[in-house]
């Protein structure tokens, strides 16, 4: 079983609020290179503040983009993880078109997540799984794939659920070559631990000193 010492590395230390200062930032990104945790997940206009604080550090930078709907134009996308990848993203967690994997649109769907994948840096893709029913989410699975992404990850945090063990587990069926990024409502080790076992690679969680202590 995974111990609290070693869980650190599964953990991206998260501050999504619109209401992050820049002294929330230099928080966020001290807890994380004090507790050697993965990364630290911050909005794009915090990108290179965060990426300032943690030069020195091996703890990866992250931006959300399209963030937190994924309702907005592939072009726009592609425009603000090509911006934090040059400001010092590492990685891109892209908010998926929702509505467009529900009408089965998939081109649209497909053409969106490449224009961000494109732009470089490892690319996670937010399904919002508790908007979508399992075949969808399934079809979602196989067509970040596709188009050349490195991570599915389930929750954004600010929809009407987060993570489940059950999602997590059909995630990493469906695509068992690429990594799942478990993400909303985890709070516990214990979360944390069973998201794990489920099959997540990495775990999203603005509560990352609660799940280590």
């Amino acid at each position: 079983m995974i111990t609290r010492k070693e869980i650190v590395a599964y953990i991206d230390h998260t501050n999504l609020s619109p209401e992050a200062t820049s002294e929330d930032i230099e928080t966020l990104c001290e807890q994380a290179h004090r507790h050697s945790f993965k990364a630290v997940c911050v909005n794009s206009c915090h990108v290179a503040h965060a990426a300032h604080l943690l030069r020195n550090s091996p703890v990866l930078i992250c931006s959300v983009v399209g963030f937190p709907l994924g309702a907005v134009e592939p072009q726009a996308k592609a425009y603000e993880a090509a911006l934090a990848v040059e400001q010092g993203a590492d990685e891109i967690d892209m908010v998926q078109n929702i509505g467009a994997v529900k009408e089965k649109t998939y081109e649209k769907v497909l053409r969106d997540i490449e224009g961000v994948v494109r732009c470089g840096g490892r690319v996670k893709v937010i399904l919002e799984t508790c908007l979508l029913t399992p075949s969808e989410i399934i079809a979602a699975c196989r067509i970040a794939e596709k188009a050349g992404a490195h991570f599915v990850k389930t929750s954004t945090g600010f929809s009407t659920g987060g993570a489940t063990t059950e999602y997590v587990s059909l995630m990493k069926k469906t695509v068992p070559n690429m990594k799942v990024n478990s993400a909303g409502g985890i709070k516990t080790f214990e979360d944390a631990v069973n998201m794990i076992e489920a099959g997540a690679d990495r775990i999203g969680a603005s509560r990352g000193l609660d799940i280590i202590s």
